[in-house]
């Protein structure tokens, strides 16, 4: 079966809709994943991209963002790389009221073993991490 890695601007069209004729496309792509005739793939960098651009260009709010991740997740026919952290790191966000990006990174530092983390943006990760003294 063909494998085709998704890009953040498809899942944006079929969010927003602000391109009708991308998004009919983008709808045909997601029904033949459904229908089991391709397989989705897509990974970190696409989620990033997608709450960036949510947050920046459509002004949607933290909770709007993270239940579109969420969804995403259950599209029927898509994998997504990474699915341990993009679940453990959207739900951190959910939780903590973090955004995805620095939640996926709380999330992988944690995965991975790390028992600190090292960063000048502090406050973004009080009572998540340890964070290593940089002074």
């Amino acid at each position: 079966m063909k494998t085709v890695f998704v890009d953040t601007n498809v899942f944006l069209r079929f969010l927003t809709g602000d391109d009708l004729r991308q998004r009919e496309k983008a709808v045909a792509l997601f029904k033949k994943a459904a229908a089991g005739e391709i397989s989705l793939l897509s990974g970190p960098p696409v989620f990033f991209e997608i709450a960036w651009s949510m947050r920046t260009v459509y002004g949607q709010k933290n909770e709007v963002i993270l239940e579109f991740l969420t969804s995403m997740l259950r599209l029927p026919g898509l994998r997504i790389t990474d699915i341990t952290v993009v679940e453990k790191a959207i739900g951190l966000a959910k939780n903590r009221g973090m955004d995805f990006a620095d939640a996926y990174v709380a999330a992988l530092a944690g995965s991975e073993g790390a028992t600190e983390l090292a960063t000048f943006n502090r406050k973004h990760f009080e009572g998540v991490l340890d964070l290593y003294p940089l002074e």
